[in-house]
């Protein structure tokens, strides 16, 4: 029997993904928030600092989830800026609609469904592109990476926000430990899809090594590529320039 193709197999991957994400979609928001000791909230404030938007500028957040990127943009950057979004998991974007369009926090912001390999946007359209905590999920991180400096105007700025892989940070084995037993166990009771919090914990330590992501945000033809290690180094803000 004939394998399946490269496409094929990426968009059963994706379908898979999209339909883990919009399970843990109702309790997502409350366990990042347990699960991080809240320190998710600064890890996003900062990656949104990193990318200074000015009133007048377009900024996209891909693989948005519920919209914390988007309600930080517009929490430091103001009305000014122009906020747009893009997501596989339905789910997501339904609750991210739902934060949004709060009673005394509305925030306007365009929501698509789409993939991170094949960005629904025009070239350039963006001064400002962001992702958080999605890019581990990406099978073909250079090609979602390559659609981001496609969708960027010349001179734009990314900013990619991820964990680091359990040997990098500095608190090493208690940082394996609380992957092992603290996310994988209380993430998957509490969410009650343990299957979920086995792949958030895989894909954590399937994830390349500082120095090779890096590398590999400047193959695909960033430049002035720079590494912000945070808490410790259990996360990491990478930032570049598309030239």
């Amino acid at each position: 029997m004939a394998g399946l193709g490269g496409k094929e197999l990426g968009a059963r991957q994706e379908g898979a993904i999209g339909a883990m994400f919009s399970a843990i979609a109702p309790r997502y928001d409350a366990l990042n928030r347990l699960l991080s000791l809240r320190r998710d909230v600064a890890w996003r404030r900062a990656a949104i600092a990193s990318l200074q938007c000015r009133p007048g500028e377009r900024l996209l957040d891909v693989a948005t989830g519920t919209a914390d990127m988007l309600l930080e943009a517009a929490a430091q950057c103001g009305a000014g800026v122009e906020l747009h979004g893009v997501d596989l998991s339905g789910a997501m974007l339904e609750r991210a609609r739902r934060k949004l369009r709060k009673p005394g926090r509305r925030v306007p912001a365009a929501l698509l469904a789409g993939s991170g390999v094949a960005l629904p946007y025009r070239a350039e359209e963006f001064d400002a592109v962001c992702i958080a905590f999605g890019i581990r999920n990406v099978a073909d991180r250079a090609g979602a990476l390559a659609e981001m400096g496609r969708v960027l105007r010349p001179g734009g700025r990314l900013a990619v926000l991820e964990f680091a892989s359990e040997t990098e940070p500095v608190l090493g084995g208690l940082y394996g430990w609380y992957l092992r037993h603290v996310l994988l166990r209380l993430g998957g009771f509490i969410s009650g899809n343990r299957d979920a919090y086995r792949y958030l914990h895989d894909s954590v330590l399937r994830f390349p090594p500082t120095p090779a992501f890096r590398r590999l945000i400047e193959a695909v033809g960033f430049a002035q590529v720079r590494v912000m290690p945070l808490t410790f180094g259990i996360a990491n803000l990478f930032t570049a320039r598309k030239p």
